[in-house]
């Protein structure tokens, strides 16, 4: 039996403070398209694609309608395309990216993730293929996006691939000059990558899932904010930290449910698995809808601050508490997502000076992905950005997290300019990067970062 006060709460959720599923993701295991033949394999890619989500639009719309909770996006993830390609040339790669991208505007979803190498230890030659392929692909195709795993704490980081994102950076960024190097993105360079990630550019469907299933990403920035808000204004006396990490964790939990009725209703009515609910704080750039909002209504005042890292660790346990206590079926990244572009209040704190590149590296160390959409000068060096990558990736590998990096060069621009990627990939003041092309030699030594010693576990 549900209570009045949670029902009414849900509904006040829903109609103020913009809860909304952010995406229904899902996943298809692509193993069984598999040909040398170029054409047999984008033939039987499009037929499975198409059999399973011919009626994703459909369903998604059927249920959001019943329930009054928006869907706002409606994506496919895909088995790891450097795996289900192996052995294809270049041109057969570009060929299964334009097949993605073609299938995706049939069946009417807005992305499509997969274009995926995991090269954590090693990569084959078709994996290299794929990744020399990614400036080529993220600037010609609308919908399809990439991710590269370059790192795990089982096995270390591979710096050669390292190497070669920094370049591939840069050709894709020149290549999209005309949106501010956007097709950067598209591209997301992790450690330890999660295998059911239902957010954008990094889903994939990783190995051990089944045929098909629907991952369900949750959020409402703007939920969070009002409730600690609530709290600060109507507590009879001033809340403690532990009171405010309280609040948001009973918040998680009515969120994390609504993800989850939403997520089986779909996967019932398609007939495929249901997998796991996401419950991640993804800003967008609308004011009232920020994660940067969040640490203010906590007291940080100034994001970048001291104490900005501290509140951030607050809010990142106290969403995943609550989720896991909402479901067993949490999964994927679930936690904060600090997307500099596509927060406003992020991105204002860079403007004024006070959230800096280095600020930023730190709060991904307790954060759930890493440095996310932040524009940075369009002249930075290969090696520099290369080594930006290594050190959030090392982050995660020592401390068996996820970590990632979504980093855009503007061409023509530096910092302190603007860059403007539109819709809710949003806009932001470049940022300087310290010190740049002070680990040129580090990064071209190559080879492979050995894993840690708390790798060792068994």
């Amino acid at each position: 039996m549900h209570r009045t006060e949670d029902v009414l709460a849900t509904l006040s959720m829903i109609r103020q403070h913009k809860l909304d599923v952010r995406t229904v993701t899902m996943g298809i295991d692509l193993a069984p398209c598999a040909s040398p033949d170029v054409t047999v394999l984008c033939d039987r890619i499009r037929t499975r694609l198409i059999h399973y989500a011919g009626r994703l639009r459909a369903v998604c719309r059927d249920v959001e309608s019943r329930y009054g909770i928006p869907i706002v996006n409606r994506r496919i993830a895909v088995s790891p395309i450097g795996r289900v390609a192996a052995g294809q040339k270049s041109e057969g790669l570009i060929a299964v990216a334009r097949t993605l991208d073609e299938v995706a505007a049939e069946v009417e979803v807005d992305l499509v993730g997969g274009f995926t190498a995991l090269v954590q230890k090693g990569w084959t030659d078709s994996e290299r293929r794929l990744i020399a392929a990614l400036p080529e692909v993220l600037s010609t195709t609308k919908r399809v996006c990439s991710s590269v795993n370059v790192g795990t704490t089982a096995a270390g980081i591979n710096m050669d691939a390292v190497a070669a994102l920094g370049h591939v950076l840069l050709d894709t960024a020149e290549r999209t000059r005309d949106h501010d190097g956007f097709g950067c993105a598209k591209l997301v360079i992790f450690g330890n990558a999660p295998n059911d990630n239902p957010f954008m550019a990094g889903a994939f469907h990783g190995a051990g899932e089944t045929d098909c299933v629907i991952n369900i990403g949750v959020s409402g920035p703007g939920v969070v904010k009002a409730a600690v808000e609530d709290l600060v204004a109507h507590s009879p006396t001033k809340p403690t930290l532990g009171d405010i990490a309280e609040e948001i964790k009973s918040t998680a939990f009515r969120v994390t449910r609504v993800g989850e009725l939403i997520g089986r209703e779909v996967a019932a009515r398609l007939g495929v698995a249901f997998g796991i609910v996401d419950l991640s704080l993804a800003p967008t750039p609308q004011v009232g809808d920020s994660v940067g909002e969040i640490l203010q209504a906590m007291g940080v005042s100034r994001l970048g601050g001291p104490g900005s890292t501290a509140a951030l660790a607050l809010l990142n346990d106290a969403v995943k508490k609550g989720g896991s206590f909402a479901s067993s079926s949490v999964g994927g990244l679930s936690g904060a997502f600090v997307a500099v572009s596509e927060d406003s209040a992020l991105a204002r704190a860079v403007e004024v000076g006070d959230l800096t590149l280095a600020k930023l590296e730190a709060m991904t160390a307790v954060c759930s992905v890493g440095l996310d959409m932040i524009a940075v000068p369009g002249d930075t060096d290969a090696e520099t950005l290369s080594a930006l990558i290594a050190d959030e990736v090392a982050i995660g590998v020592i401390n068996h997290k996820t970590t990632a990096v979504r980093v855009i060069p503007v061409p023509g621009k530096k910092a302190g300019e603007r860059a403007v990627f539109g819709g809710l990939f949003g806009e932001m003041d470049i940022l300087a990067i310290h010190a740049p092309g002070g680990s040129t030699e580090f990064v071209r030594h190559g080879g492979r970062i050995p894993a840690p010693l708390s790798s060792l576990r068994n």
